[in-house]
């Protein structure tokens, strides 16, 4: 069996959620399967990260032009000219004639539910990026003969938006893992270099927001300006790769332009460098409106940091008891749950015990070895006739 791995964005400088999924599921079957053979297309970019050319696995560059003729055309002709049995598309998107068996990984439908290029949330990029996939998804949909999902509450989600029967066995859930760098670090040296590295501050909450409206960025700015007024705290919010001119925006719309000065803005990080900001903050803020899993969650959980994460979507599923859960859509709330873990220290060490063997419930070897059960399943069932 030779099955081709979309994997365009994956030689890319800024590699992001889905980019880390496509890559940690490589390198786990890479260990796993010895006996088929894999094709993986990327475009060129600058970094070749750690995607590794070994025996049976082989990596394609593949130059198609932008996004949607890449995958459109220039994806499914390179499979075929690769001889692939299966295409496998891992980032929520695929070509409407694959002409082989195709596998799409849908890790969500936000795209789907309640996106408009006229609304003032989100960039450009992202809405052009959704009307796309609100065209392409619902046509690949019918063409997949599996689509891959990461959490139970989505899969009802997808079930539901495109009438799948829920007993559908098209449609699996299959959970993320957490990579094993994310861990309680002691090396005292490495806590100081990425400290020194990024400038951080002696005390901070951490926060992995961007302009996408799901990730609640107004909300949480909220609940932190309310902190500060109700409790005289010098502390900080860090967050990471998030433009001045979005924050300034968003800072007026709160009515708290001088929260500013609070507010660290690291730029990009490189991912061996978060499991020492986990460690180093006080709390991690992820009360998003809307996520499909929330890897973030687990790791911050690995590296034995007390996490606020939302009453909705995936993250009760996904944080179980180990978490302290918030509405959203109420900044007060998220306000109580700061105060409270940086006070309560019976409820910090139980929420920091629990989270560490929460995460241990997820692996990316799991993950793969459930992904290659599902290959050879539709192999089978496509050539065994």
């Amino acid at each position: 069996m030779k099955i081709g791995i979309e994997g365009q964005r994956l030689f890319r400088e800024k590699k992001h959620g889905m980019d880390m999924v496509a890559l940690e599921l490589i390198n786990e079957l890479q260990k796993l399967d010895k006996e088929n053979e894999y094709v993986v297309f990327v475009k060129p970019d600058k970094d070749k990260c750690a995607l590794k050319v070994t025996p049976n696995f082989k990596i394609v560059e593949l130059d198609g032009g932008p996004y949607p003729i890449w995958e459109q055309i220039a994806l499914p002709k390179a499979a075929k000219k690769e001889g692939c049995h299966i295409l496998h598309c891992t980032s929520n998107t695929a070509p409407i004639s694959p002409g082989m068996p195709l596998v799409t990984t849908l890790h969500d439908i936000i795209y789907m539910e309640s996106i408009s290029i006229f609304s003032k949330a989100g960039t450009w990029y992202q809405k052009t990026g959704n009307m796309y996939r609100r065209f392409v998804v619902p046509r690949v949909v019918k063409k997949s003969d599996s689509i891959i999902t990461v959490s139970k509450f989505e899969r009802k989600r997808i079930a539901n938006f495109f009438s799948i029967p829920e007993n559908d066995e098209r449609l699996v859930a299959i959970y993320n893992g957490v990579t094993e760098h994310f861990r309680h670090i002691n090396d005292q040296n490495e806590l100081n270099r990425v400290k020194q590295l990024y400038n951080l501050p002696e005390k901070f909450l951490f926060f992995l927001g961007n302009t996408d409206p799901k990730k609640n960025t107004p909300g949480v700015l909220k609940a932190f300006s309310d902190y500060l007024k109700k409790t005289g705290d010098d502390m900080f919010l860090v967050m990471l790769d998030f433009e001045k001119s979005a924050l300034d925006k968003i800072l007026s719309e709160i009515g708290d332009k001088d929260l500013k000065s609070r507010i660290l803005l690291t730029g990009y990080v490189v991912n061996t460098d978060l499991p020492a900001i986990y460690n180093l903050c006080s709390i991690f803020l992820y009360p998003s409106l809307r996520e499909s899993f929330g890897i973030p969650m687990l790791e911050a959980m690995r590296c034995g940091v007390p996490v606020i994460t939302s009453n909705t979507s995936s993250m009760p599923e996904v944080s179980g008891d180990a978490a302290y859960i918030v509405d959203p859509y109420k900044p007060q709330e998220i306000t109580e749950g700061i105060i409270e873990l940086l006070n309560n220290k019976q409820l910090r060490d139980d929420l920091i015990k629990k989270g560490n063997k929460q995460s241990q419930k997820f692996s990316w070897k799991n993950m793969a070895i459930d992904v290659l059960d599902l290959y050879r399943s539709v192999y089978e069932n496509h050539y065994s006739n």
